[in-house]
């Protein structure tokens, strides 16, 4: 409607707006007018809208369509170009009447609340208006047929009975309109779709026997266009001789029962030329119910059959089997190789079930596999055990497809044997390595053969008790376990028990008599044990056999490791021989341990023979400690010493022949007695000392090389008045002394000169060095066992001690040396470490309880005003 027919309503008009905003709000009324507007019937709907102004006697009439906007689709007396206009829906008193779902009748404008302000009413353009909804068949609002007048007047009950009536009208047109376009939409698709994939068309008239073709059809049985009869002889004619009794009795069949037609089958062209055609159709019957035409669609499959013809040569040749499932589990298609894996002919599969033919599969991996496959659309590949009659091992992929699931697959049952006997291999070398692994770490290998039955179960055995000889010749059971958890317990408390109640003539102890593996029944086990717990315990375990196996080691039997089998499990061959391999790196292992440890003590036994105990000479307390190497074949280069001069001065002494064995510990006897000998028999000082030693080395021959450090400590009666005491010290190659302060302040020593080795040359001159320690110092000489690292170098080892040494300061001196050693080696030293401290307790108090009792020689001088110090 133009500005003259329109009731444009300003913005804030309340009643248009809410109406504007009810129909904006119901979405599927908006698609519905949408819909209608989109199809043609403006020829019908304008005579419509120039009959109701004719009937209702009204100079301008129009329809509008009302979605999120108002579009003038027809009316009369409108000016040029209103028809197609779009106005928004607040501006138009077609949205109340369309809101309010009934006729909006409006004799006055001036007197209409809602229309009073507007121009076109203040401007006497309209005066009346009335105006009847749409509604389509859904119920749904979709617009409005509206008559205007310029002045005022009464629109009586026929007007509104009239537009109510025209206005159905013009929505049956709309609808029609809509309908037809879509008609054609569907039709013309459904033409391009018939075309697009070559399908031909029948109708045969039962009543008249007239037979009715497409052209495509036509081409499809090889007939021109003049030779097609247009009977079912025609029909007939073309159809392979072999397939025309099937596919006339499918028809027969279609028109016997009113129902569907479906067949495939052959024709042949005039030329000899064979196509495959597949047809469907479906009889049609009248009122009474006889059939009165078969009408239906065809297209040619000749490709189809091709290319599955050469899908199936494909398939029968493959080396895999296959078979092809439908999606309710039936086989479909099963080719040779399959049915020589499966043992079943496809005569006895196609059509049949899958979990019916083969019950195993249910709740297997092949269901869980296959309905993933499905549920998915995921191929998946595995490996399976399908049991007896087919007892084998299969390789599987599956590919899902619409029309079901096509499985591959190959039986790989001598090949998962093969792999088995090679993971069985690999797991007993694993097994092996880990043995070695945990009795070459061990620091104490007994308790390492202890652990052996938490390695060989449950790989080797069910359970298994580990049993040892000590030194006494008693055997002691070191460790136990079994695979069940709730069986611990039990194995334990077999394990207290078992050996007291044992004869002579029980596996175990066979075994360990004559050194060769035993193995027996669990009953008999049982029955050899005395009444009791041992018995009780063993037939709640209940092994059927068990078998006692030596842990030999080069000339006698160390221990016994027995395994024990659940009932119904029998060992393997290759599982007997691991375990017989475990055993006897087990027996060797405790073998090595008991030379080593004949080694080791005879080799301490050396090394600590040779170093005494050091004096205690008045208000010094002097500390030694020595350890040896984690290795034993280490031992035997590093001394101490601590001892006093005649004349009452007290020496200390720590050196290390190079080199570390047993001979290294002899050449380290002898030095440290000629060092000894020279220092208390001249009373000289530390540079006389190593140069007498260096000599006396060269006339005895004494072919080897060594490091040392010689201090003596020294007193005049003015430096003991002072509180200090003097340390002259020479050094031959080794480490030079660490001087922890009494303050707790480490001394470096940094000028010190390392003289050479010990052995290198007689004539070498030595270098004596001095310095002054204040009462309460300590002083520390020590061995490079203690700083060295293989994986650092001496200097970070000193910066460890020097720090270690300023935490420790305060200590008692046997804890402080205790402390060094835990921090620096752990208890296990890479190579031999010798200390010797003193401490210098204060004299003008009496000598503390630490430092323990007063010990020096009846020979050495007690005259305080001596000028050394004892």
């Amino acid at each position: 409607m133009d500005d003259t027919s329109e009731l444009p309503g300003e913005p804030h008009v309340p009643g248009l707006r809410d109406a504007a905003e009810l129909l904006k709000a119901d979405r599927p009324r908006t698609e519905a007018a949408r819909r209608l507007r989109l199809h043609d019937a403006s020829v019908v709907l304008d005579r419509l809208a120039e009959l109701a102004a004719r009937l209702v006697g009204a100079p301008v009439a129009q329809l509008s369509l009302l979605d999120d906007v108002q579009v003038v689709v027809s009316g009369a007396g409108l000016p040029p170009g209103t028809v197609g206009s779009e106005v928004p829906l607040e501006t138009t008193a077609c949205a109340v009447a369309a809101a309010e779902r009934a006729p909006l009748v409006v004799p006055d404008a001036h007197a209409e609340p809602r229309a009073a302000e507007l121009p076109q009413v203040a401007a006497g353009a309209v005066g009346a208006y009335l105006g009847v909804p749409l509604v389509d068949s859904a119920g749904h609002t979709v617009g409005v047929l509206c008559v205007v007048a310029p002045a005022p007047r009464s629109w009586s009950d026929t007007d509104v009975a009239t537009l109510r009536q025209l206005a159905a009208a013009a929505v049956t047109e709309l609808e029609l309109a809509a309908l037809r376009t879509e008609y054609e939409s569907d039709r013309l698709r459904w033409g391009l779709a018939i075309d697009a994939a070559g399908i031909g068309t029948f109708d045969w008239d039962l009543v008249t026997g007239e037979l009715t073709w497409d052209a495509r059809l036509v081409e499809m049985f090889g007939y021109a266009p003049e030779e097609f009869g247009g009977t079912i002889e025609d029909f007939n004619a073309r159809v392979h001789p072999d397939d025309l009794p099937r596919v006339t009795d499918a028809l027969q069949a279609s028109i016997d029962s009113r129902g569907d037609y479906e067949a495939e089958y052959r024709v042949v062209w005039p030329g000899g030329e064979t196509r495959w055609v597949q047809a469907r159709g479906r009889t049609l019957a009248d009122e009474r119910g006889a059939a009165t035409r078969v009408l239906g669609a065809a297209y040619d499959t000749t490709a189809e059959r091709a290319a599955g013809m050469r899908v199936t040569r494909v398939l029968e040749a493959m080396p895999a089997g296959f078979y092809s499932l439908d999606r309710e589990w039936r086989f479909t298609h099963v080719n040779a190789e399959a049915e020589r894996l499966l043992g079943r002919s496809r005569e006895e599969l196609i059509g049949q079930e899958l979990w019916t033919a083969f019950p195993a599969a249910v709740a297997s991996a092949f269901e869980e596999n296959y309905r993933a496959a499905v549920r998915t659309g995921t191929p998946v590949q595995f490996d399976a055990h399908y049991p007896a009659p087919l007892n084998g091992w299969y390789e599987l992929r599956a590919w899902p497809s619409p029309e079901g699931l096509s499985v591959y697959f190959l039986e790989v049952t001598e090949r998962r044997r093969v792999q088995d006997r090679a993971e069985r291999a690999a797991q007993r070398l694993a097994l092996l390595a880990q043995v070695s692994a945990e009795l070459a770490g061990a620091l104490d290998p007994q308790t390492a053969t202890g652990h052996l039955p938490r390695l060989v179960v449950p790989a080797l055995a069910d359970w298994c008790i580990v049993t040892v000889v000590d030194p006494d010749g008693r055997p002691r059971d070191v460790g136990h376990w079994h695979a069940v958890p709730s069986q611990r317990a039990l194995v334990e408390r077999y394990a207290a028990v078992r050996l007291d109640a044992m004869p002579a003539t029980a596996p175990l102890m066979r075994a360990l008599l004559t050194g060769e593996p035993v193995m027996e029944r669990g009953e008999a086990v049982r029955d050899l044990l005395t009444e009791g717990d041992a018995r009780d315990l063993l037939t709640a375990l209940a092994p059927e056999s068990a078998i006692a196996i030596p842990l030999r080691g080069r000339d006698r039997t160390l221990g016994v490791m027995t395994l024990y089998w659940r009932a119904g499990w029998t060992p393997r061959d290759e599982d007997l021989a691991t375990a017989q391999d475990v055993a006897d790196r087990a027996g060797l292992a405790l073998d090595n341990a008991r030379l080593y440890g004949q080694q080791r003590a005879l080799a301490e036994g050396l090394q600590r023979s040779l170093l005494t105990e050091p004096p205690e000479p008045d208000h010094a307390q002097i500390a030694v400690r020595y350890l040896p190497a984690a290795e034993a074949a280490r031992v035997g280069g590093d001394w101490y010493d601590a001892f006093l001069q005649p004349g009452g001065a007290t020496m200390l002494v720590i050196g290390d022949v190079v080199g570390h064995d047993t001979e290294a510990a002899a050449a380290m006897g002898q030095l440290r007695a000629l060092l000894r000998g020279i220092a208390t028999y001249s009373d000289a000082g530390p540079g006389e000392v190593l140069r007498g030693l260096d000599a006396s080395m060269a006339v005895l021959q004494t072919r080897v090389l060594a490091t040392a450090t010689v201090a003596r400590f020294e007193q005049t009666q003015d430096e003991r008045e002072r509180g200090v005491t003097r340390m002259r010290w020479a050094n031959a190659g080794h480490l030079p002394p660490l001087v922890i302060n009494p303050d707790g302040s480490v001394a470096e020593l940094a000028t010190w000169r390392g003289d050479l080795l010990l052995g290198v040359d007689p004539d070498a001159r030595r270098e004596e060095s001095v310095v002054t320690l204040d009462r309460g110092a300590t002083v520390l000489l020590f061995t490079d066992g203690l700083i060295e690292r293989r994986d650092a170098d001496l200097d970070a080892g000193m910066a460890r001690l020097r720090e270690a040494l300023r935490e420790l300061a305060g200590q008692r001196l046997d804890d402080l040396l205790d402390e060094v050693l835990y921090r620096l080696v752990d208890g296990r030293p890479e190579d031999d470490v010798a200390l010797v401290a003193v401490r210098l307790h204060p004299q003008d108090r009496p000598r503390p309880p630490d430092a323990g009792p007063n010990r020096v020689p009846d020979v050495v001088p007690e005259d305080p005003a001596s000028p050394t110090l004892r």
